[in-house]
């Protein structure tokens, strides 16, 4: 086992690497630069990465492609069985794994398969001597548990957002290794039959800079596209609280929380959200929040940057109208039907 190894699995949306594989290169070139280590970006798509180059100048220092015809569709199984079979032959001393959906049915399968030490929602990993430590974000982000790996290779499974992605460098080729499989070398079990993209051309949550997500204080689904018309405006991702999912006003993907995405925005509008601790969770490392809501002692207020207490069905077209006009260039006097707003201790009432 190599402790200078460090491998980052890529993970990718039809030919783009995901911004979740970025931040996985950024954690593993700090831990490679404890000790002097080398950082792999590896593949399971199939063939070699035509974005190569991009991934050597977020971190990588080679790439290393697991070619199979059976991988050019995503089938959890096969993937973490091909990557298991590497990990084994070549031990590395860590693989990081971003916690997407891929993520969270890649990383179990590959380590369950050769007995590998898996630890989860891991927020930080640094080197202790030579041993790897890791946080882990545990009961929806309020207990923060320093744990270590028992045993190397192991695999870890980092949160979104919990690193940035590097500034990329300019370094000349980086180095790709490709590996044909043998025939046969793949269970082949699941066979994927079709694939359908929901929602192309839509920004994904875990990659929006700006987050609009509405709960059940939009009174019903028919107001949801309140909360789409502001997410428009700004070029921002549509949220959701796991209480209108489960009702069924939108689709699980847009759904915030412990039970659905964690998200790092620079700015988050919760509207109509009390803020249960769930959905906390998934959210509350924002760099600003906005809280819109009528109940002035809502949780959602007690993480909010600013709140703004009043009905979301005039706040959100108010808010929406002001964007445009900021937007336009044409903004001016900002008033709207009950008055204007007054600020007081991050609040605003409407």
């Amino acid at each position: 086992m190599k402790q200078t190894d460090i491998w980052v699995w890529v993970e990718g949306k039809g030919h783009k690497t995901a911004t979740l594989t970025l931040e996985m290169l950024a954690a593993a070139s700090l831990l490679a630069g404890q000790v002097g280590g080398r950082v792999t970006a590896v593949t399971t798509a199939g063939s070699v990465p035509p974005d190569a180059a991009m991934l050597g100048r977020y971190g990588a220092d080679g790439v290393l492609a697991l070619c199979h015809p059976a991988l050019a569709r995503f089938s959890e199984e096969d993937h973490a069985c091909a990557l298991a079979a590497a990990v084994v032959e070549r031990e590395p001393s860590v693989v990081l794994v971003g916690a997407s959906t891929a993520g969270k049915s890649i990383a179990p399968r590959l380590a369950a398969g050769p007995g590998l030490p898996l630890l989860t929602a891991c927020t930080a990993l640094e080197w202790k001597g030579r041993t790897l430590r890791a946080v882990r974000s545990l009961y929806g982000g309020n207990v923060l548990a320093t744990e270590e790996f028992s045993a190397l290779p192991g695999v870890a499974l980092v949160l979104p957002r919990s690193y940035s992605p590097l500034k990329p460098v300019e370094k000349g080729p980086v180095p790709v290794e490709e590996v044909l499989l043998e025939a046969g070398s793949l269970p082949g079990r699941v066979q994927v039959v079709s694939e359908a993209r929901e929602g192309a051309g839509e920004t994904a949550l875990e990659d929006a800079d700006i987050i609009v997500s509405g709960g059940r204080g939009l009174g019903g689904p028919e107001h949801y596209r309140l909360v789409r018309e502001l997410a428009q405006t700004l070029g921002a991702a549509c949220g959701a609280s796991r209480a209108i999912v489960d009702a069924g006003w939108v689709p699980y993907k847009h759904q915030v929380g412990q039970t659905g995405k964690k998200v790092k925005p620079k700015i988050y509008f919760a509207c109509g959200i009390s803020g249960a601790v769930q959905h906390l969770a998934g959210m509350r490392d924002a760099d600003i929040i906005v809280a819109i809501n009528q109940d002035p002692e809502a949780p959602i207020f007690q993480v909010a940057t600013y709140g703004i207490v009043g009905d979301v069905h005039r706040v959100l077209p108010a808010l929406t109208a002001a964007f445009q006009r900021r937007l336009a260039g044409t903004a001016g006097s900002e008033e709207h039907e009950g008055g204007k707003g007054h600020v007081w201790n991050s609040r605003c009432a409407v």
